[in-house]
């Protein structure tokens, strides 16, 4: 609980100084060909989402410059002196309840660490029993991870780039009900190290459901190196964040965000 609340606490303080950690020169990861040079996608299907939708939806590709895409410039840059510092290249997204931003949250970031040419980023949706990454970007998936799980199906056949260079998306399409059960399955421990460990410059992020809704993040958490947690100022009581920090003292925190909160940057702005 402690450290929860002292990373909140460190977030809201960042907030209201408004001032970037962006690094004069960003350290360098391991590099190769798929990260450093334009990517051309043969099997994986591309899609061009409408920019008004996306903007709708407040995906910060669509949005262009301001405080939006600051803010999550900012969250890159810490996520990755993290993951460099400990040797990462997987987290995984929750929240402590449902409805704080987690998913929209974790798109975000996922395109903003995509923007960074050193690497590329997988987002893959494990929000089993609700998945909605596809709805943030306007199109219905042809094949999902239940194909993958329940026919087999080749994962070249499921991937999608949604219009952003270097951003390939691993989207959902049915749900579960057993979906803890899944997470947890052979074939899928299977897969997620196979995505971790395929290509080195590779980045990937899960996005899962909330801690306090089902058991699923705490059964995945051992295959995943850390894990990011999402709170809404406002909105989680005292008594769960407790609980979800209960449930995380035994996990990788890669650290808190603080959404929506009510602290502005328009100062380091006027």
């Amino acid at each position: 609980m402690e450290r929860i609340k002292k990373a909140l606490e460190k977030a809201r303080r960042e907030r209201m100084a408004g001032k970037s950690t962006e690094p004069a020169e960003t350290p360098q990861v391991d590099i190769r060909p798929e990260a450093e040079q334009n990517i051309h996608y043969t099997k994986t299907r591309v899609i061009h989402p409408d920019p008004h939708q996306l903007k709708e939806k407040r995906i910060i590709s669509a949005i262009g410059p301001g405080q939006e895409m600051d803010a999550y410039r900012m969250l890159r840059t810490k996520v990755l002196q993290r993951l460099r510092q400990n040797g990462w290249n997987s987290f995984a997204v929750t929240s402590a309840t449902a409805g704080e931003g987690k998913t929209l949250t974790a798109i975000n970031l996922a395109i903003s660490l995509a923007m960074e040419v050193n690497h590329t980023v997988l987002l893959v949706d494990f929000d089993l029993r609700r998945p909605s990454i596809h709805k943030y970007f306007g199109f219905k998936p042809e094949k999902g991870i239940s194909d993958f799980i329940t026919k087999g199906e080749a994962l070249g056949n499921i991937l999608v780039n949604p219009g952003i260079e270097r951003l390939v998306l691993l989207p959902g399409n049915q749900s579960f009900i057993n979906s803890s059960e899944m997470l947890s399955s052979p074939k899928i421990v299977s897969l997620v190290e196979e995505l971790k460990t395929r290509y080195p410059s590779r980045i990937v992020i899960f996005d899962l459901p909330p801690l306090l809704s089902s058991d699923d993040a705490l059964a995945f958490s051992p295959h995943v190196d850390a894990m990011l947690l999402v709170i809404e100022e406002g909105k989680v009581t005292e008594a769960e964040l407790q609980t979800a920090a209960e449930i995380t003292e035994d996990m990788e925190l890669l650290g808190s965000v603080l959404n929506k909160s009510t602290a502005h940057m328009q100062d380091y702005y006027s």
